[in-house]
């Protein structure tokens, strides 16, 4: 799924980050292509230049946050042994609620041309929620192996249980709507009990 042209990712991600505003400001009502460029302060037909349409550009801004949380999630392997297990396992979580996340991916799932984008693209291997489950899977297998964990926690499962309510909470959180966030640190607190405060040594 590449946008038409030749895209450079600083224009891409000015794009991004001013939807990201504008949903945070105004709400997912108020993103459209013209407030997008208005908000990055850029030409009105720049993102139809970089993108097929506003479904596309959608349907990128979710994936490119997929990704992005991805990439922390596969970073867990470099801190295991250090710092807390929750800490760590909150920091990857919660990136996925920064900024308007829950709404752009809300507005997404209700853009039928958007929601199947994203599905073709995470069915042909673009990194999203079960990337970021086996990254923490693994995490926690590792953390279980230096007795951070409790012995009997089932890594996959735990891991399911994490992403699987983050997903949720994603899809159905809007602006005015509780904020996610303290109930994915209780659900961290639960599957990681007492050792989760731990420090290395």
């Amino acid at each position: 799924m590449s946008p038409r042209g030749v895209a450079t990712p600083d224009v891409r991600e000015r794009l991004f980050a001013a939807a990201e505003r504008v949903v945070e400001r105004d709400g997912p009502g108020a993103l459209t292509s013209r407030s997008v460029t208005t908000e990055a302060g850029c030409a009105k037909g720049l993102l139809h230049a970089h993108f097929s349409g506003f479904d596309e550009f959608v349907a990128e801004l979710c994936l490119d946050r997929f990704a992005r949380t991805a990439v922390k999630a596969r970073a867990l392997a470099g801190a295991v042994g250090r710092g807390t297990v929750g800490g760590n396992l909150d920091a990857v979580v919660l990136a996925l609620f920064d900024s308007g996340g829950p709404a752009v991916s809300g507005l997404a799932m209700a853009r039928p041309a958007a929601a199947l984008r994203i599905r073709e693209a995470l069915a042909a291997g673009a990194p999203g929620f079960t990337a970021i489950e086996e990254a923490v899977a693994g995490y926690l297998e590792a953390e279980r192996g230096l007795g951070r964990v409790p012995a009997d926690l089932d890594p996959a499962s735990a891991a399911l249980a994490l992403v699987g309510t983050s997903h949720h909470l994603l899809m159905t959180t809007w602006p005015g709507s509780p904020d996610p966030r303290p109930a994915v640190r209780r659900l961290v607190a639960t599957l990681v009990p007492e050792v989760r405060d731990a420090e290395a040594p």
